[in-house]
């Protein structure tokens, strides 16, 4: 009947033990993958936000050099000196030397006519007095135009600055190389797809761009412009083409134009698309391996289930043969109290007997004889079996004797040696010899006298067993060590050399019940009853052993305060 309840309780263990780690699994891989993809969308989002306004700062720089260039020029000559065109093209020639982004250099005077011209076109004698951009620099001095066409049809940008000159004001203006300034525009790279331009407000291009699109031309796709100067906006958009891009736009500085960094959404958020497959990858090999861990883990313990049925009654008889053997250490107790009386009456006995003779020999009723002779050695004889008899009940009751721990100094020096006493006879009748290496420097332990002894009993017994299973009646040796392990430590080595203890069996040899020894001849409480005791005393208990090498038990114990 107890056979038919397993597969149910192989099916309990199995869901339980997928989903109780399952759950908590995927509930951490849901919360890290949102954590992760928010820091990368952040991330990515601030980095780019950086670039463009890093970007829009080297802009800025360029522009306002240029400014500086020009200022410097008008405060450095004179309006005469600059109408000359040797004169011009001298300043020119130098103004080339710190940067080759002009094209070229002209002259205005207040009625906005070219009156000197440096470069590549026919423009002095031209009049710009209604110009837009003559009026801009006349008002506030200073003017950046868009891209435009102008007398010379081709697309580019001027920077004008003007200068007061005894009442009466003129311009000095130059053209930007606009491929150049182009290209310095372009020059941002964010992964494969990420590109930077300019436009101005009514969304004609101001420099090229690497995915399409010539100067002056209209931006097909529909922007979010910041809504004041040097303010950065951040919006995904969809392109014409149904591409998604995520843009950053920023102003430039006292200019209204438009710094535009793009990228492809799918190009900006590789990472997070990694991520996601990394996490899925991560859920079916996770998940796998949780459940081929519950399938062994359950199978391993139905099958430890079902060993331990089968152990059941042999488990019983166990604890049978331990109430026995605890009955029989109760009335061994017994005995050794009752034999210890006779023992005390043999003893005075024995004393009388002396006495009496002693006097008759005084009195000279008894002579000197070989008989007499005969008869005091037997009466010494009589005398030392009784001595040893009374220490062998003594060491019984001391053994067997129950209540609670009663802790004392102990010196190992002299107690070691007398629990040695107890089992030397069954030592030497079995051919097994015992060597003792003592410190002579053992510090004192504090603990309970016959428990301690119980302990040592118990290792000294277990090793003469697995001695006499390898050797027989000869050449078993048994060794006792003692000596301080630390400064507050102090260590106690039990060896012998019979056949050791397999690695297996080395795992189990301190838990109650477990025994290597026959039925009957073992209940397997020793070693886990001294485990327990050398815990309690503030110590450790541990073995180290190799199959056929013997087997060593290591005891720990504080040094007595």
């Amino acid at each position: 009947m107890e056979q038919n309840i397993y597969p149910t309780i192989r099916k309990i263990i199995l869901t339980r033990m997928i989903l109780v780690p399952f759950i908590p699994f995927i509930l951490v891989l849901i919360i890290g993958y949102h954590f992760l993809t928010t820091t990368i969308e952040t991330g990515t989002v601030s980095a780019m936000k950086r670039i463009a306004e890093d970007h829009r700062y080297m802009i800025e720089s360029f522009l306002e050099e240029r400014k500086k260039d020009l200022e410097f020029i008008g405060n450095s000559f004179t309006f005469q000196q600059l109408s000359q065109p040797a004169e011009l093209h001298k300043v020119f020639k130098n103004l080339l030397k710190k940067s080759n982004a002009f094209v070229d250099l002209g002259v205005f005077n207040e009625e906005g006519v070219h009156v000197a011209y440096h470069g590549p076109y026919k423009l002095t004698g031209k009049v710009y007095k209604d110009e837009d951009w003559f009026k801009a620099v006349m008002q506030s001095g200073y003017y950046i135009s868009d891209i435009f066409l102008g007398y010379r049809q081709v697309p580019h940008f001027v920077i004008a600055v003007a200068q007061e000159e005894k009442e009466k004001k003129w311009v000095i203006r130059a053209t930007i190389d606009t491929f150049m300034f182009s290209n310095f525009v372009k020059k941002v790279c964010i992964g494969k797809t990420g590109e930077a331009y300019l436009v101005n407000p009514d969304g004609l291009l101001q420099t090229e761009r690497r995915s399409g699109g010539n100067l002056m031309d209209k931006l097909e796709e529909k922007i979010n412009y910041p809504k004041s100067e040097g303010d950065t906006s951040i919006s995904v958009n969809v392109y014409s083409k149904g591409d998604k891009y995520l843009y950053m736009t920023t102003w430039l500085k006292d200019k209204k134009w438009l710094l535009i960094v793009r990228q492809e959404k799918s190009d900006a958020f590789s990472a997070l698309s990694s991520a996601t497959y990394l996490t899925i990858l991560i859920i079916i090999i996770g998940g796998g391996i949780i459940i081929a861990v519950a399938f062994n883990l359950t199978g391993r313990v139905v099958r430890r289930m079902e060993k331990m049925d089968v152990e059941k009654d042999k488990l019983s008889q166990q604890l049978i043969g331990a109430s026995r053997l605890a009955e029989i250490g109760e009335m061994s107790t017994g005995f050794a109290h009752e034999i210890n009386n006779p023992l005390q009456i043999m003893k005075s006995e024995q004393a009388l007997i002396e006495m009496i003779l002693s006097e008759l020999k005084e009195s000279g009723k008894l002579a000197e004889s070989d008989s007499l002779k005969e008869m005091e050695d037997s009466i010494n004889q009589i005398t030392l079996q009784i001595s040893r008899c009374a220490k062998i009940t003594q060491a019984i009751l001391k053994f067997g004797r129950q209540g609670d721990p009663v802790p004392k100094d102990i010196n190992l020096k002299k107690f070691i040696p007398e629990v040695i006493g107890m089992v030397a006879k069954k030592a030497s009748v079995n051919g097994i010899s015992i060597k003792q290496i003592l410190s002579d420097t053992i510090p004192v332990i504090h603990c309970d006298p016959s428990q301690f002894q119980q302990v040592l009993i118990n290792l000294f017994n277990n090793a003469m067993d697995a001695i006499l299973e390898r050797y027989g009646t000869s050449g078993g040796e048994l060794t006792v060590e003692a000596g301080q392990k630390e400064s507050n430590t102090v260590e106690i080595l039990v060896r012998d050399n019979g056949d050791g203890i397999s690695p297996e069996n080395l795992k189990k040899i301190f838990s109650p019940f477990f025994t290597t020894k026959p039925v009957g001849k073992g209940t397997g409480l020793g070693l886990s009853v001294c485990y327990g005791i050398i815990d309690s005393m503030g110590g450790t208990m541990d073995a180290v052993s190799e199959k056929g090498t013997g087997a060593t038990f290591i005891i720990h114990l504080p040094v007595a305060a």
